[in-house]
């Protein structure tokens, strides 16, 4: 295991984002999922960007073949941001917003939750620099 996330490290890290993305995708989307939800949370802004963009392509891959899959991963997501999970959440909003835009069905079934993060009467998010990334997935999907 260690191997391969030292692989997606390289990958997400390369020059041409494109080219890692679709060498990303020739993996088995399982297997690629775990360590970009530890690159997400990377505090080097270059490497959690590269790893939430590639996290919407490897989850939308994911779900073309196993719906199912691609929602235990976005109910991953939604658990890290709840206060019982002991996590933060970093980088999940973006995430979140990331695979809902590249794949119509899951944004179909998770838009209300996401809604719901930036939305005081519902699952808000105090602390303001997720509810920051709340607001960027959810404008993230409003735009093609």
């Amino acid at each position: 295991m260690r191997k391969l996330k030292q692989k997606i490290y390289e990958l997400i890290t390369m020059d041409d984002e494109e080219k890692a993305i679709k060498e990303l995708l020739e993996f088995p989307p399982a297997q690629s999922v775990n360590p970009l939800f530890s690159f997400i949370q990377s505090t080097n802004e270059k490497i959690k960007w590269r790893a939430i963009r590639a996290m919407g392509k490897v989850v939308a891959q994911m779900a073309t073949n196993n719906l199912e899959s691609a929602r235990v991963v976005m109910r991953r997501l939604m658990w890290s941001l709840n206060d019982e999970s002991g996590g933060i959440g970093w980088g999940a909003p973006e995430a979140m917003g990331e695979i809902m835009a590249q794949d119509e069905r899951l944004a179909n079934e998770y838009r209300n939750i996401l809604l719901s993060y930036v939305d005081e009467q519902g699952n808000f998010l105090e602390y303001e620099p997720l509810r920051k990334g709340a607001i960027w997935a959810i404008q993230r999907l409003s735009t093609p």
